[in-house]
């Protein structure tokens, strides 16, 4: 019996540090698309640090970061879809706050912080031309959809392939 509770208790401390350091300290996500071909392709599973700019604190409390640092162009950033939350994107940061850019021949000025209540915005932009969602079609990205800096490939897997096939092993933790 002793060793029964033992295990369970074992069991739900790993657990519960499990779901800290995925909460707080890092995250996975999945690749579905080529916009950021060849440098990550449909299948990657990427692991994103949230602690590059700052531990983001939410509702109830408000928006703000702990420790918080800017987002630097050429970063490749993970961030919510502003308007499906719960969908995650990975594009590459093209300009920051303060930043003149031409799009569609308009120069446009990523907004900076004017009073303590706004918020800043960043460019984000694919790679590749398939299947782009960056801010050409979003628009500037909040600050506070901003969850961390991709950092890492786990491994690779094609979703259409069954599990026992479909591996690339030449992805596995690799870099970024």
């Amino acid at each position: 019996m002793r060793r029964t509770a033992r295990f369970l208790l074992a069991f739900a401390v790993a657990l519960l540090l499990m779901l800290c350091f995925r909460t707080w300290a890092f995250t996975i996500c999945t690749v579905d698309g080529e916009g950021l071909a060849p440098m990550l392709q449909s299948g990657d599973r990427v692991l994103v640090n949230r602690w590059t700019y700052g531990l983001r604190i939410g509702k109830p409390l408000g928006y703000g970061r702990i420790g918080k640092c800017q987002v630097q162009r050429g970063d490749l950033v993970a961030f919510y879809h502003p308007e499906q939350h719960d969908k995650v994107l990975i594009c590459q940061c093209k300009a920051v706050p303060g930043d003149t850019i031409l799009h569609d021949d308009k120069l446009l000025i990523v907004p900076g912080r004017i009073t303590c209540a706004a918020a800043d915005h960043y460019w984000m932009e694919s790679i590749g031309q398939q299947n782009m969602i960056d801010s050409h079609l979003l628009g500037f990205i909040s600050e506070e959809l901003i969850i961390g800096r991709a950092t890492t490939i786990i491994y690779s897997h094609n979703t259409r392939e069954p599990f026992w096939r479909g591996w690339d092993s030449s992805r596995f933790l690799m870099p970024l």
